[in-house]
């Protein structure tokens, strides 16, 4: 079917999924919305971040697009269901990795690193019900800006994340699960806080589920169709625009 995808997050984070759906899925075509003009969401009460969704959902379906994909925790536990109620198309959500994490617990902590909106959603509460033994939930206070801000290194996001973490690696950790998709751009900084922990997000388990639901509906682009993408912003254009031109650069994949 010879129609794009649409994907959207509040803003720059979706960046690092739609590198991996890029990588995998070469023969598609994306349409990428950040909402950087309302970013961040995870601050906002659900009401506010169900009408920002909103607003970039309308502008993907003038574009017939055939799939949704939601590249935000926060939007995702905020709106996917109501979405998937009301749209013919599928949607497609993130969810914290937490239970390829749990897999790895060996009798440490897990700390699962989500905006705050994300963490106090009953999506998640649900999520730590069924995988959460040794789950601490890490609320990511000033990340999302500084990432929004290009600040995806140096000492600014250092400082940010020692004010975070430093006190948690005091324990025993066994993982940290990435729960936005912000934060696996900001992947090496993480690892310099806490160098040898594994971080697990769930980007590439949300890309591999988007070509089960493309390839299950027959939608799949053909072998020969040429793929690409495109960048769009309901922020400043001069700014946001050669910044996710930037991350989709450094993003980095996994996808096999």
């Amino acid at each position: 079917m010879d129609r794009p995808i649409g994907i959207f997050d509040s803003g720059l984070g979706g960046i690092s999924v739609l590198k991996e759906a890029v990588h995998l899925l070469p023969n598609e075509y994306f349409i990428f919305y950040g909402d950087n003009k309302n970013s961040p969401y995870g601050i906002k009460t659900r009401e506010q971040i169900d009408t920002c969704v909103q607003r970039v959902v309308d502008r993907l379906l003038q574009r017939n697009v055939k799939v949704l994909l939601i590249a935000c925790n926060t939007a995702t536990a905020a709106s996917a269901q109501r979405l998937r109620g009301e749209l013919t198309i599928p949607v497609i959500g993130m969810e914290p990795a937490l239970k390829p994490a749990h897999e790895l617990r060996h009798s440490g902590q897990i700390l699962v690193f989500a905006t705050p909106a994300t963490l106090h959603m009953d999506k998640f509460r649900h999520l730590m019900e069924l995988y959460g033994e040794g789950a601490v939930p890490v609320e990511g206070y000033g990340v999302v800006e500084c990432i929004e801000a290009g600040q995806v290194s140096g000492e600014k996001i250092l400082s940010v994340l020692h004010s975070i973490f430093d006190e948690h690696l005091k324990k025993k950790t066994d993982a940290i699960v990435l729960g936005c998709t912000h934060y696996p751009l900001i992947r090496q900084a993480l690892a310099q806080v806490a160098p040898g922990i594994p971080l697990i997000d769930g980007n590439l388990g949300t890309v591999r589920q988007l070509r089960r639901v493309l390839e299950r509906n027959g939608c799949l682009r053909p072998p020969e169709a040429t793929g690409g993408y495109e960048l769009h912003t309901t922020g400043d254009a001069s700014v946001f625009l050669p910044r996710m031109r930037m991350l989709m650069e450094l993003a980095p994949v996994t996808a096999q």
